[in-house]
């Protein structure tokens, strides 16, 4: 494939980059600050979207979404990317869970949770991080959920539920099979935020960033036994699914943020003056400029590469994993990069180079660590040679 923008792709891809840059990334002080102008003001860009088919365009058409191929919404979400309220702009901070209950959900629960979500008219959030136990092994967790009668009582402590406070319902996953080998002893259930027993305790920030990552205890909540999404003992199933695609997600919206920061260090460089020559002048600034672009080039590549994998029907498991180290990396090495060269002003508020900043170290944890997605990629490979095959590269 041409790792290019088709040319199908780009007039959608180029509306959403003057949607960004020319309303989204100038609403961010605002949007920044939350509160009551924040919220309208986000409601104003939604309408705006709506208005101009830039709705929602990852989603299935048969759902309400612009219905975009998998291939073609990964360029426009490189642009997305660009800003932390993009997917929240242009409805697609959604796409994970609707894809999720596209497949998996009831009739019932379609119509409940599925067209609103598409619609944005409510917001979802997705609990599996649970304190004190290890992310990178799921099968410690010990949220549970025990059937009685036609309801499922859910008892248990999670945290970094994003976007809980602001949620209509929560997917949980928690161990509802006693006996069952471990990767079969866990289901998904939709929970209502407000049902009874399910508390917020408190909005945990992320390196001084609020985002509502909550902390929540589930105490003897109730929900029908109908709230089970899809079958029992299938969660992790149904999250490898929800994550693999994801994670290609996290990483193009991660090239449109290293791209921004990009574009604001070379423009530094030619503005700014030291000894009588503009920074652009210096060797060691070129450096900056070299080391970006190679590792910005090399993530973008591996990500594509990727998709590709993906929308060919592989679950592309060490493309994945690969793309998941390198494209955090690289996010944090570019914007650290950026405030280098913009000094002292990098520090601060006067450019989104701080808060970036922040963000990307965030990228290495999440969705699972980095050490982990490592030992994975080399377990796999070294497996292939040990059952007598290798890996072949121009095969891949």
């Amino acid at each position: 494939m041409s790792f290019a923008v088709p040319e199908s792709v780009r007039p959608i891809r180029d509306a959403v980059y003057a949607f960004m840059t020319e309303r989204v990334e100038p609403a961010e002080p605002v949007l920044h600050a939350g509160g009551p102008e924040a919220a309208a003001l986000l409601g104003e860009l939604r309408a705006q979207a709506k208005k101009e088919g830039l709705w929602a365009l990852g989603h299935p058409r048969e759902l309400g979404g612009g219905g975009l191929p998998f291939l073609d919404y990964v360029y426009v979400n490189e642009v997305q990317g660009r800003s932390e309220y993009g997917q929240l702009a242009l409805g697609t901070y959604t796409l994970q869970d609707s894809l999720m209950l596209h497949e998996h959900a009831s009739p019932e629960q379609r119509e409940r949770f599925l067209a609103p979500l598409v619609r944005g008219d409510i917001s979802p959030s997705f609990a599996m991080t649970e304190p004190g136990v290890s992310s990178s092994d799921p099968t410690q967790i010990t949220t549970s959920a025990v059937l009685d009668g036609d309801e499922w009582v859910i008892n248990g402590h999670k945290w970094f539920t994003t976007g809980a406070s602001r949620a209509a319902y929560t997917t949980v996953m928690c161990r509802t099979e006693q006996d069952a080998p471990r990767h079969l002893a866990f289901s998904m259930i939709l929970v209502p935020t407000d049902t009874p027993g399910y508390t917020i305790v408190r909005d945990t920030p992320v390196l001084g960033l609020g985002g509502a990552h909550c902390e929540v205890r589930y105490e003897d909540v109730r929900v029908p036994a109908s709230n089970l999404l899809g079958a029992r003992g299938q969660g992790f199933v149904i999250a490898q699914r929800r994550l693999g695609p994801g994670r290609v997600f996290h990483c193009m919206r991660w090239l449109g943020q290293a791209q921004r920061a990009f574009d604001l260090m070379c423009r530094r460089l030619h503005e700014r003056q030291a000894f009588g020559e503009p920074l652009a002048a210096k060797q060691l600034m070129r450096q900056h400029v070299f080391d970006s672009y190679t590792e910005i080039q090399s993530a973008r590549l591996l990500t594509l590469h990727a998709a590709e994998t993906i929308d060919a029907g592989s679950q592309a498991r060490v493309e994945i994993g690969a793309i998941k180290v390198v494209g955090a990396r690289m996010l944090h090495n570019v914007i650290d990069r950026a405030i280098q060269v913009y000094g002292a002003a990098g520090l601060t508020p006067d450019t989104p180079l701080e808060r970036m900043y922040r963000h990307a170290r965030a990228g290495r944890i999440y969705d699972g660590p980095d050490e982990v997605h490592i030992d994975a990629v080399g377990r796999r490979i070294l497996g292939a040679y040990a059952a007598g095959g290798g890996w072949e590269f121009g095969l891949r």
